[in-house]
């Protein structure tokens, strides 16, 4: 096996329970749920896999999904659910695209270690070997900064530290700003000394391929990813929509059901942060993705065995969840190159998620017993993903899913949160006036995101970034604090405290902080430091 990690525990209970218990445990205990567990027809992973599809997508207002499995090492269920554009009428298929998000990270480290093996770097090369201009913001952490510490989330730099270089799209930030901006982020531990996931410097690492490999990074993930693995549908960089086709659109969730926003136009640009999160590929694709991992016979010669071990190995450890603990038993999580990997319920798994503003993902594999599992979804399915991995991982495991269980516990820790009492006391907000700003009125500048400018635009004051034109938002007050509500509703939920500070030499800074405690990692205003350059235009 390419995974060479023990099996901690192994039993063959998995048609027992199957057939004993069917789908009583799905969906409860009534007449219709007992006569689909007599049913012969449901004695098998792939009627329990339809029905945890279907419940998702019930409870959570899914608009679409493509889930598959892998079992024995090949696929045994694959299918479509839903729409790609709610109310279209246009199914969801297994060759439907969807964006993968942050997936992509394995097949940029896939991409890297394909260079490895070709001679063409070393993963304990520095950086700055390959890519001269790269800096952050301690020297010694730059010249000591290796191929492999772009990919493992270990800079020393905060969660999600300098994500509004990246969302939200379209902005004007290019792969060069990202590496210009890096050096004035502020580091929030020693280097190497804890774990906190990052995007920017999966950026640099595609860069990087692409200053070893003499191509772009869409050409290399091309050429050395997608084609000998025969990833037909996969697709990164610009996409003509008309020769594609067959694409889910991302989808918010609104009093009357999901509605899609970003949707594609006829020429899709390609992205900035590509090599973090800018692949689009289909269920198929995914599965043979996943295969490719699982049996690495299917592609032989493709990636050696070296590289396969230091990708799905274990680079840095993680902190383990609560949840982790109490729902699978987890006594390890750990980050290889672009995978995370730890135990679940007595048995080693390796995968990964992926977040974009309305699409969703999740791929996860059980190299011990040949399984796996990939499911992409076009809508809002925070708490649907945690709930249906948390389903799929019991039962590759040989465990009833219980996804009734999982998802009433997941609803009950969100009302938990505290979340719902910081949202009902910001809501309580009225508009601040000019006057009331004024002394704090200006152009600023932030050392990474540049100029924003907090001005008035008629009797309102708008904070707007010039680099990002979606972060714009009108100033408001709740009680004697300042807060930004953002205009834009690809931006909505994102609202942020704003703390303004007259400071030594009569200077002013803002301070930004997200108000949910929900809100995306990757908003992340509380690294911003502007500073007062002038006054409004």
């Amino acid at each position: 096996m390419s995974l060479n990690h023990a099996n901690l525990s192994r039993f063959d209970g998995h048609r027992v329970w199957v057939r004993m218990l069917g789908l009583v445990l799905l969906l409860g205990t009534g007449a219709d749920a007992m006569a689909a567990a007599k049913d012969p027809a449901t004695d098998n992973t792939g009627a329990v896999v339809d029905q945890l599809a279907r419940a998702a997508m019930a409870r959570y207002h899914l608009p679409g999904m493509a889930i598959g499995i892998v079992e024995n090492g090949t696929v045994s269920f694959a299918r479509g659910y839903g729409e790609r554009v709610a109310g279209s009428g246009e199914a969801v298929d297994a060759q439907t695209l969807f964006k993968i998000a942050s997936n992509t990270k394995a097949m940029t480290a896939a991409l890297l270690g394909r260079l490895v093996d070709q001679r063409k770097l070393h993963w304990d090369d520095p950086v700055q070997r390959h890519l001269p201009q790269f800096r952050l913001g301690e020297d010694w952490v730059t010249r000591n900064f290796q191929v492999r510490d772009l990919l493992i989330h270990n800079s020393g730099l905060g969660l999600g530290a300098g994500d509004l270089m990246l969302w939200p799209e379209p902005n004007a930030f290019t792969r060069a700003d990202i590496l210009t901006g890096l050096a004035h982020l502020r580091p929030a531990t020693s280097f190497r000394s804890s774990y906190a996931y990052d995007n920017l410097l999966y950026i640099v690492a595609g860069e990087l391929a692409a200053a070893v490999g003499g191509e772009s990074y869409e050409a290399l993930l091309q050429r050395e990813v997608f084609s000998p693995l025969g990833l037909n549908r996969c697709r990164v960089g610009r996409l003509v929509r008309e020769d594609v086709g067959n694409l889910a659109q991302p989808h918010r969730l609104t009093a009357d059901g999901p509605h899609a926003f970003k949707r594609d136009g006829d020429i899709i640009d390609a992205t900035t942060m590509a090599a973090a999160g800018g692949v689009r590929c289909s269920l198929d694709d995914m599965l043979v993705w996943m295969r490719n991992w699982i049996d690495p016979a299917l592609t032989q010669g493709w990636l050696s065995e070296a590289q396969r071990q230091a990708i799905t190995g274990v680079q840095m450890p993680m902190p383990i969840s609560t949840r982790d603990r109490r729902w699978e038993d987890a006594h390890v999580r750990a980050y290889g190159y672009g995978l995370r990997l730890g135990d679940a319920h007595g048995r080693w798994r390796v995968g990964h998620t992926g977040t974009l503003d309305g699409m969703y993902s999740a791929m996860a594999m059980f190299p011990d017993s040949r399984r796996g599992y990939v499911f992409l979804i076009n809508g809002e399915a925070g708490d649907a993903r945690i709930v249906l991995e948390a389903a799929l991982s019991r039962l590759l495991s040989d465990l009833p899913p219980e996804f009734e269980r999982l998802a009433n516990e997941r609803a009950a820790e969100r009302a938990a949160s505290g979340a719902a009492e910081v949202r009902a006391q910001a809501a309580k907000r009225e508009r601040v006036t000019v006057d009331e700003a004024r002394e704090f009125l200006g152009i600023y500048k932030d050392p990474w995101l540049g100029e924003i400018a907090l001005c008035p635009e008629g009797e309102a004051v708008v904070w707007r970034a010039r680099k990002s034109p979606k972060l714009h938002g009108t100033l408001h007050r709740v009680a004697a604090r300042w807060l930004v509500e953002w205009d834009e509703p690809d931006v909505a939920g994102a609202d942020a405290w704003l703390d303004p500070a007259t400071v030594a030499g009569n200077g002013v800074t803002l301070a930004m902080r997200a108000i949910d405690p929900e809100t995306d990692f990757s908003y992340d205003f509380q690294d911003l430091a502007p500073t007062r350059l002038r006054a409004c235009e």
